[in-house]
C-alpha cells in the first residue's frame, strides 16, 4: 500500500533533488575557466530560481489536479490556476533551456584557440 506524502515532506525532497542539481551545475559552471565570476554567480542564481519555481508550481499543479480530478465543478473553478501553473513550469523549463544554450556557447569560445595567444603563451613560459 503506497502512502500519500505530506506537502512538506515534497517540497523537502524537493528541496534535495534541487540542491543535487545545483551542486551538479555548478561543477559545470566551474570548468568553464574562462567565464566571468560574476557571470558564472548569476547563471547559478538564475538556475536555482528556476529550479525552484518549477517545484513550486508542480507542487500546486499537483495539489489542485487531484482536488480536480473527479470533479468537473472543482476544474471549473480551478482550471485557470491549473492552466497558470503550467505555464509557470514552462517558463522554467525555458530558461534552463537557455542557460544551457549559454553554457553551450561559452564552452565553444572558450574551445577557440587563438594561435597568436598560444605563441604568447609559449614566449612567456621560455622567459
Amino acid at each position: 500500500m503506497s502512502q500519500d506524502l505530506s506537502i512538506d515532506e515534497i517540497d523537502d525532497l524537493q528541496k534535495k533533488a534541487n540542491n543535487l542539481k545545483t551542486k551538479n551545475f555548478q561543477e559545470i559552471l566551474e570548468k568553464l575557466e574562462e567565464l566571468d565570476p560574476k557571470k558564472r554567480v548569476l547563471w547559478k542564481e538564475i538556475y536555482e530560481n528556476a529550479l525552484q519555481d518549477r517545484s513550486h508550481a508542480y507542487m500546486m499543479f499537483s495539489v489542485l489536479v487531484g482536488i480536480c480530478e473527479k470533479n468537473t465543478t472543482e476544474h471549473a473553478i480551478h482550471g485557470r490556476s491549473i492552466s497558470s501553473y503550467i505555464e509557470k513550469m514552462s517558463k522554467a523549463n525555458d530558461q534552463i533551456i537557455r542557460l544551457a544554450e549559454l553554457i553551450r556557447k561559452a564552452e565553444e569560445d572558450s574551445e577557440k584557440i587563438d594561435p597568436d595567444e598560444m605563441f604568447n603563451q609559449i614566449q612567456k613560459g621560455k622567459h
